[in-house]
């Protein structure tokens, strides 16, 4: 039989078609917003990643991230512990305009009732009404009761354990310090959950790194049809320190190192896996850390570098993170940027960078990072508010910073809340350790930080605690 040849006029239609369906296909590819990706670690501190100036830990992969991404000089959480930094992530706002934080329960427990409240607009939920799929793997924090998940905060899924790994302490475990410098995953009753159910308890710890990661990469690859947000919550370094047979004597810092050489482990492979599957071109990762090193755990607790003190204080040591921005083709290599940022501004980030709509009825505390992200040397953020629970300890205004309160981290002194006499002044430039009060000489700059409060406090509506219920 003859083949027939369709005529010229439809086989011009056919490529016609064709072309135009390309087209509309590439179009739409370039319409779709970028993917995000959140690897947010627990107790990392500034001076814990060899990019960030360690001596002895060696990180690899994060010096790889830093020096085809952007290095983050001067980046904040908004809170010195665990729930209430969390809650300011996802909301883009003070934690106490949540109520996610309380002067008498610095976190939620086991035992909490509360949760982060339905009417808080999430990352994930203004993400997925966008269009995104949303993904959260390991540490929550933010309520451990159904209605709290992450599940029931816009994301479509959800592999991690509810609350700190050192919560759920069983009574036949050793008392003290026994069970945190000497410790095993039959200490601690922490549930390990999918999505609203828990599949294992008590969590095998020292696997988590691995397994977390592994259920990443899976989320990653299985991810095509949409763009997607994936918030990868490490348990670790909080303590008790856990690391798997692969990482035992890995470090030289001993067992933190090895917890910490784990981690970068993790997010090679997470790079790796965007490389491999294409979508490294069109994927933002941003890695930092919910607050500073607990430094009354000794050699398990981390550095923070030049910086004073730690976890549980708003002096720079327990808010200033290390931070790293990837996004190849779009964030130049080997960049470093003293422009100010927040973990809060990922919001307004994430919201231009995919056309998302930010919620209109309240007020943010988010600033868009995309001007530094392409380049820029300065950032649109020029203040910040630190905070500890209700009280504004300190005010950052340009290069200089005022305290009002000081309190000691967990464990250091002064353990009590002690108002200055009067306020202390530091130049973050030119002392980023904070040792010299320079207040007599700048009366005109402390005068400026006052209007700065004044402005801020005028329209704050801050909720009732929902910590101690």
């Amino acid at each position: 039989m003859k083949c027939l040849r369709p005529h010229p006029w439809i086989q011009l239609r056919q490529i016609t078609l064709c072309f135009v369906g390309w087209c509309l296909a590439s179009a739409i590819c370039t319409a779709q917003g970028p993917n995000f990706v959140v690897i947010f670690c627990d107790d990392l501190g500034y001076g814990d990643l060899s990019c960030f100036g360690h001596p002895s830990i060696e990180t690899p992969e994060l010096d790889r991230m830093a020096q085809e991404g952007l290095r983050w000089l001067q980046f904040y959480s908004a809170a010195p512990v665990c729930t209430p930094s969390r809650a300011a992530l996802m909301t883009g706002r003070l934690p106490l305009r949540s109520g996610m934080c309380s002067n008498k329960r610095r976190v939620l427990f086991p035992n909490s009732k509360g949760g982060l409240p339905a009417s808080e607009v999430t990352l994930a939920e203004m993400l997925r009404d966008a269009g995104y799929r949303t993904g959260c793997v390991g540490k929550w924090h933010l309520g451990h009761l159904p209605e709290y998940l992450p599940t029931h905060h816009g994301f479509d899924s959800y592999f991690g354990i509810p609350y700190s790994n050192d919560m759920d302490r069983l009574a036949e475990a050793p008392r003290g310090m026994t069970s945190i410098f000497e410790p095993k995953s039959a200490y601690f009753n922490v549930p390990l959950m999918r999505d609203a159910q828990v599949v294992e308890r008590p969590a095998d710890q020292p696997s988590l790194t691995q397994r977390y990661t592994q259920e990443a990469i899976e989320f990653i690859k299985s991810s095509d049809e949409k763009p997607f947000f994936l918030y990868l919550a490490h348990s670790m370094p909080h303590v008790p320190l856990f690391r798997s047979e692969d990482f035992v004597g890995h470090s030289r810092r001993g067992l933190y190192g090895d917890v910490i050489e784990e981690i970068d482990w993790s997010v090679g492979q997470i790079l790796e896996t965007l490389r491999s599957t294409g979508k490294a071109q069109n994927t933002l990762v941003v890695f930092t850390s919910d607050n500073g090193p607990w430094l009354s755990q000794r050699h398990h607790g981390g550095s923070a570098g030049l910086l004073r003190e730690g976890k549980g204080t708003t002096w720079e040591g327990g808010m200033r993170e290390p931070t790293l921005m990837w996004w190849p083709g779009t964030i130049a290599g080997s960049q470093a940027t003293s422009a100010l940022g927040s973990t809060m501004d990922l919001m307004r980030t994430f919201a231009g960078l995919a056309e998302a709509e930010l919620p209109d009825d309240r007020p943010l505390d988010s600033y868009d990072l995309e001007p530094v992200l392409r380049g820029e040397s300065h950032g649109t953020r020029d203040r910040l508010f630190y905070y500890r629970a209700y009280e504004l300890m300190a005010v950052r205004l340009g290069p200089w910073k005022l305290h009002y309160q000081e309190q000691g981290s967990y464990g250091t002194e002064p353990r009590k809340l002690t108002k200055c006499e009067t306020p202390k002044l530091y130049h973050l430039e030119h002392d980023p350790s904070e040792r010299y009060n320079i207040a007599k000489q700048h009366p005109d700059v402390i005068e400026r930080i006052q209007l700065a409060v004044e402005a801020h406090r005028s329209d704050l509506v801050a909720a009732e605690t929902l910590l101690d219920h």
